[in-house]
């Protein structure tokens, strides 16, 4: 039988006691005990090392005593957040979010820049996004030889190993190495990744999914997300591609195959109300939030064209959800993006269609949330991806930190 590489193991301990003392520090090293599984031997042995690197940092609880210690003072552990700094960017057809954090993903600055990236050349975009990162950068009053990274997130197809886009509604182009040629402008590590993967995380980290280590993130947006939790890390297929919940082949109205996200996507909705409607539908699909506001009012004030239009998608997109329910009966399904905005015309029949179509002795299994984010959400899991493969890689002791503190 062949044995673990021991160096490996280390690695995955050593991630398991930061990622701990993330979520729920100051914590003692008994309680990381408890909730790594760990030996005493192995938890002292690991936050040893990560202060020695002052990756972490220990807090006396006052006056607080400890029996169990014999009086001395009882300490909690709790991450450095000068340990490291990374940049968190968000890339949309309309905008850029960039976001500048410390190692806890406490936002110390953040921006957004309202620009047309659909109809800009890759270059250009480049050129976008290394300024934003560049002023996000200063205005937070560090030097780029601080930054320990940045990660990038828009929609499409990512080759996250590679650092490129394959396609998307961002780029005109395929196959576009933004990762690659950013990281050389900037000097730093850059990782790429697909967006819904940023919100999953940034749900894990901060949001509806931080008491669960298993669900799904749905963002209904201009394209279709699927980000998926399992066992509190991003799933993802070999490659560092990431599912996409609009490829998803789906029967259409008259029986014909068609792309999920050419039905149910914010995109395809904001396309059918153009057609079917026309008028200031049409004129102001440039504007989604617009669009949105101007749907959500017009099928709550009666209009039925409006109305079956939502109806439509919230149906087949809940139908979709019930497969889900059924391939991986998750115990919560987190729905987000700017598409919740529709409201009750989209989500009632989405829900209806959740129920009519889960099957039998499941329909309990999996609770449906939804919530609509601020885009300083979707940069900040950005910054959480980098930080958190920052001190997920196998370093020889605990990290990179103070090598790059000491610049």
């Amino acid at each position: 039988m062949k044995t673990a590489d021991p160096e490996l193991m280390r690695a995955i301990n050593r991630l398991s006691v930061v990622d701990t003392i993330r979520r729920f520090g100051p914590i003692s090293r008994v309680e990381i005990c408890e909730h790594t599984e760990l030996s005493p031997t192995t938890v002292s042995a690991i936050t040893a090392a990560l202060l020695d690197d002052a990756l972490i940092i220990p807090t006396a609880l006052g006056d607080l005593r400890d029996e169990a210690t014999r009086g001395r003072p009882r300490v909690q552990l709790a991450l450095n957040p000068d340990a490291a700094h990374v940049v968190g960017v968000r890339l949309t057809p309309d905008q850029i979010t960039v976001a500048t954090t410390n190692f806890r993903a406490d936002v110390l600055e953040s921006l957004t820049l309202p620009v047309r990236l659909d109809r800009q050349p890759a270059g250009v975009i480049a050129d976008l996004v290394e300024d934003g990162v560049r002023r996000s950068v200063a205005d937070a009053n560090l030097p780029m030889s601080r930054i320990a990274g940045v990660c990038i997130g828009l929609p499409g197809i990512v080759a996250r190993d590679a650092g490129i886009c394959r396609r998307g509604p961002v780029f005109s182009e395929a196959n576009v190495p933004l990762g690659r040629d950013l990281a050389d402008r900037l000097s730093v590590p850059v990782t790429l990744d697909v967006d819904v993967n940023l919100a999953a995380l940034a749900e894990h980290w901060f949001g509806r999914g931080r008491d669960l280590d298993d669900f799904l993130v749905i963002t209904l947006e201009q394209s279709l997300g699927l980000g998926v939790i399992h066992r509190g890390e991003v799933f993802r297929i070999p490659g560092g591609l990431s599912p996409d919940l609009g490829d998803v082949v789906v029967a259409g109205g008259d029986g014909t195959p068609k792309r999920l996200g050419s039905v149910a996507s914010l995109a395809a909705i904001l396309d059918e109300l153009g057609r079917e409607l026309g008028g200031d539908h049409a004129a102001i699909t440039g504007r989604p939030d617009r669009s949105v506001a101007l749907a959500r009012d017009g099928a709550e004030a009666g209009d039925a064209a409006v109305a079956a239009i939502l109806a439509r998608a919230g149906t087949t997109l809940g139908i979709a959800i019930a497969n889900l329910i059924s391939l991986f009966a998750p115990p919560r399904i987190i729905l987000t993006g700017l598409g919740i905005a529709l409201g009750r015309s989209l989500l009632d029949p989405l829900r209806q269609a959740v129920r009519d179509n889960t099957p039998d002795g499941m329909d309990d299994v999996t609770e449906i949330v939804h919530e609509i984010r601020g885009e300083d959400m979707w940069a900040r899991g950005a910054a959480a991806m980098m930080l958190r493969d920052l001190y997920g890689a196998p370093w020889n002791t605990t990290g990179p930190a103070m090598r790059r503190l000491a610049r």
